[in-house]
Order: structure tokens, then C-alpha cells, then sequence
């Protein structure tokens, strides 16, 4: 059967204490129901259908995609209510693969099993036994092991809360099947709402096959109602990236103490130390050692290149064999050719960097374009804002620039030249000359500290 992807994601979340829609809580830096979204995509189906209500603006204005069809829940009255609201949109001849917008780490393998296992106009349900399922509704059996219901933990008996099989939630229903099964079932609950779950009870009396399918592994129907299942499922997520950076080659000093917040291609024989973060979309070549606690984001790093601790690395594009740090900030349009050294407490933003040249420390580098071979001192600074517009500085190949220098753009710095230590740099300095600007030295003679009056 055709399949279409129902994804609920109406919720409020009242125990997250959030003015944030549930859905849209952070997970690895992108909201929950981003990753449902994904793993939607995964399967192929022919349309993907989000059913949303609390802070609706919100969290469609988070999903501008143009692949998404969108159902408004008005008032929130249960599961059941929501895929009624929905199933309107859906031919009668699709399967429905109902999904949790808060429940993210649902693996595609696992719902493509499901889907393999459940025939033709019969219900599949994704099942997963847990050590503690407290908070989860139940999956009840017969002695033959046929599934015959499912209870919701508020509405369970005291021996139906021992079971320790739970519905996580994702459910495949003919379409067709759905619609009349929804008209039937009622809110005669605590919580005097529609469950979908009641669906299966009427499969059950109508003798329709219900194909149970497992989770491969627990974790993966974890739903996040607080902060603290934020927390884990956080941990759980990144443990998976380090996994697959396990199995690309990657060294990792500590996979507790990892974090990707988007995406991250490697190369061979790469390290990467505690607290680290990866934001956006990464590339680091081979033998790139990544030290502790930097955050590099939307950037490529070369073979060989070095990150010392304490960076700060925003869309930098680095060749081979750079040298970044400790305590260094590269900001945004950062191009370093190669073999760059960048030292402890430089930034350096929208500015190319040609190889072999040094900031070694203390400096500000601006809107420019530093030739090769170039050594720059301590304390420079390029003047590149007039209070109304930036200017550029141009440094031409082999120069050297002193200690305490700034350079006051928009200025060029020819081939060659030196410029001495303290000056204050404001026109042209000529290749292969040196540049110097110092007011006269003086010296008071007599003259005194004023004291403090007692």
C-alpha cells in the first residue's frame, strides 16, 4: 500500500515549564520534531502530514519546507481526535504510519521492519519492552501471545502495570480501516479524551491480524515530556554519533563528553578531545586534531590542521597543516590557504590568510588579505570600522608587522615591508621598506604620582 506519514505534534508540554511548543525543545541543536521529520523522509513515503496545535505558528514557521502537508488540531482532545483531524487529507487506499513528534530517536530500520511485517490492510504496531515502564501504556496479550489491547497507564489495573511491554506510540493503519474504527471509539477515560489506541481493542474484536514488531533497541522509543528525558535523550543521541565516528576511525578522548549539533564529515585518523562541539555543517580532513572544549561550526579543516584549546571556530575554511590557538576566535569568511598559524587570543574575521604566515598572538585581523609568509605581532590591530562603513587592509607577501601596530584602513602594506613596533599606521607603506610612526619621547623630570588625600 501507499504510505502516508502521519506525525502528531500537537502538544503543549506543560512539564517542561517552557513558553517553547514542545516539539520545537532542542535535540542535538535542532528541534524534536525535525528529527521525526527525518526519519520520515527516510522511508519514501508519498506524503508527510504534521498535525499541530499549541503555539501553531510556531512550530510551522520552524518547517518551511514544501514537502509538508499540515493539519491544525484546534483543541487538543487526544490522539484520536488528532489523526480524525488529519485523515480527511489521505486517500483511503494509503497506509498511515502514525509517528510521535516527541519521541525523536525512533530508528528508520526499526519502522521499516514494522512496515515489512504488517500485511495487507492489517494494524502494525511498534512495541518495546523496558526494564522501567512507568508512564507508558501497555501492551496486553492473550495466553497465546495475540495482542488484545492497549491500556493507558492512568486507566491500567495493578497487574496491567506490571506488564512490561509498552505502545510506543507509532502505529500502521489502512487508512480506509481508520476512518470508521475513529467514529467508534469514545472518551470515557480519566482523561476524557480520544486515544488512538482504542482502534486496536476494535481490530481485535474484528479478528484483524495486529503484527507486533519490536524496537531493535529500547532507547529509540524514549518520549521526552520534561527536561530530565530531554537530558537523556540528548546523551542517547550524541552516543550514536560517537558510535558512527567510532566506526569511521575517529578518536574520541571521552564519547560522554561530545556534541554534534548538525553535521560532521571526517576523514582518517582524526582525534577529537573532551568537550568539544560541532555545529552546522563540519569537515575535517585526515589527521585533524580537534582539542578540549573548542566549538567549530559551518567550517572545513584541512589534512594535518591543529586546534588547540578554548577556540571558537565559525566558517572557517582551512588548507593543510594550520595551527589554530589555544583561545583563538575565527569568525565568519575566514580563508586560510595553508600551513597558517593562528595563536592565543586572535580574532580574525571575513579576511584570507596566505600560507606559511603567523598571528601569533593578541592581535585583531579584520576585513583583510594577508599575503604569504607574512609575520604579524602582538597587539596589532587593523583599524577596519569608521563608526559608519568597514575598509579593507591589504598586507602584502613577506611582511612584518611589530608589535602594537595598527593599521588604519582602508591602507595597503606593500611586498617586504616592516613596519616597527608601535606605529600607527595610516598611509601606504612601501615594499621592502620600513614604516615607522612614534610621536617624540619625553621625559618630565620632577614629576610626582598624585596621592590619594588622606
Amino acid at each position: 500500500m501507499a504510505l502516508t506519514v502521519l506525525i502528531l505534534a500537537a502538544g503543549q508540554g506543560k512539564r517542561m515549564n517552557s513558553d517553547r511548543p514542545k516539539v520545537l525543545q532542542p535535540l542535538g541543536g535542532r528541534p524534536l520534531l525535525a528529527h521525526v521529520v527525518d526519519t520520515a523522509r527516510a522511508l519514501g513515503a508519498e506524503a508527510i502530514n504534521i498535525v499541530y496545535g499549541h503555539g501553531a505558528e510556531d512550530v510551522q514557521a520552524a518547517f518551511p519546507d514544501a514537502d509538508l502537508e499540515w493539519t491544525l488540531q484546534a483543541e487538543q482532545l487526544g490522539t484520536g481526535h488528532a489523526v480524525a483531524q488529519a485523515l480527511p487529507a489521505i486517500p483511503p487506499d494509503h497506509a498511515v504510519l502514525v509517528l510521535c513528534g516527541d519521541a525523536p530517536l525512533v530508528a528508520p530500520e526499526s519502522l521499516e521492519s514494522l512496515l515489512k511485517s504488517v500485511p495487507e490492510k492489517a494494524v502494525g504496531l511498534l512495541t518495546a519492552r523496558l526494564v522501567d515502564p512507568s508512564g507508558y501504556g501497555r501492551v496486553v496479550r492473550d495466553d497465546t501471545g495475540r495482542i488484545t489491547g492497549i491500556v493507558e497507564e492512568r486507566d491500567a489495573t495493578p497487574e496491567q502495570r506490571k506488564l512490561d511491554e509498552i505502545n510506543t506510540g507509532v502505529m500502521v493503519l489502512p487508512a480506509q480501516w481508520l476512518a470508521d474504527a475513529l467514529e467508534k471509539i469514545g472518551n470515557d477515560n480519566s482523561q476524557g479524551e480520544y486515544y488512538l489506541t482504542d482502534v486496536i481493542a476494535l481490530a481485535v474484536a474484528e479478528n484483524r491480524e495486529i503484527a507486533g514488531s519490536a524496537a531493535s533497541d529500547p532507547s529509540e522509543v524514549l518520549g521526552i515530556n520534561d527536561r530530565t528525558q530531554l537530558a537523556s535523550a540528548e546523551r542517547i543521541f550524541q552516543r550514536r554519533n560517537a558510535q558512527r565516528l567510532f566506526d569511521q576511525g575517529v578518536t574520541l578522548a571521552d564519547p560522554e563528553r561530545f556534541d554534534l549539533r548538525g553535521k560532521l564529515d571526517v576523514g582518517r585518523d582524526v582525534f577529537i578531545d573532551v568537550g568539544a562541539v560541532f555545529e552546522g555543517d563540519v569537515v575535517l580532513g585526515d589527521r585533524v586534531h580537534i582539542g578540549p572544549n573548542a566549538v567549530v561550526s559551518n567550517s572545513r579543516l584541512g589534512d594535518d590542521c591543529i586546534v588547540h584549546a578554548h577556540c571558537v571556530i565559525d566558517g572557517l575554511v582551512a588548507g593543510p597543516r594550520c595551527e589554530i590557538g589555544p583561545f583563538a576566535r575565527l569568525r565568519p569568511g575566514v580563508t586560510f590557504v595553508e600551513q597558517v598559524k593562528v595563536g592565543n587570543f586572535v580574532e580574525v574575521k571575513a579576511s584570507e590568510v596566505g600560507a606559511g604566515s603567523k598571528i601569533n598572538h593578541l592581535t585583531y585581523v579584520g576585513d583583510s588579505s594577508v599575503g604569504r609568509d607574512v609575520n604579524i605581532g602582538a597587539g596589532t590591530i587593523t583599524c577596519n570600522y569608521d563608526g559608519a562603513n568597514k575598509h579593507r587592509t591589504t598586507i602584502g607577501d613577506r611582511v612584518f608587522v611589530g608589535s602594537g601596530v595598527m593599521l588604519v584602513a582602508p591602507v595597503h602594506v606593500g611586498e617586504g615591508a616592516t613596519i616597527a613596533a608601535g606605529s600607527t599606521i595610516t598611509r601606504e607603506a612601501p615594499a621592502e621598506e620600513l614604516s615607522i610612526e612614534r610621536s617624540k619621547q619625553k621625559s618630565v623630570k620632577g614629576w610626582k604620582r598624585p596621592e590619594k588625600t588622606k
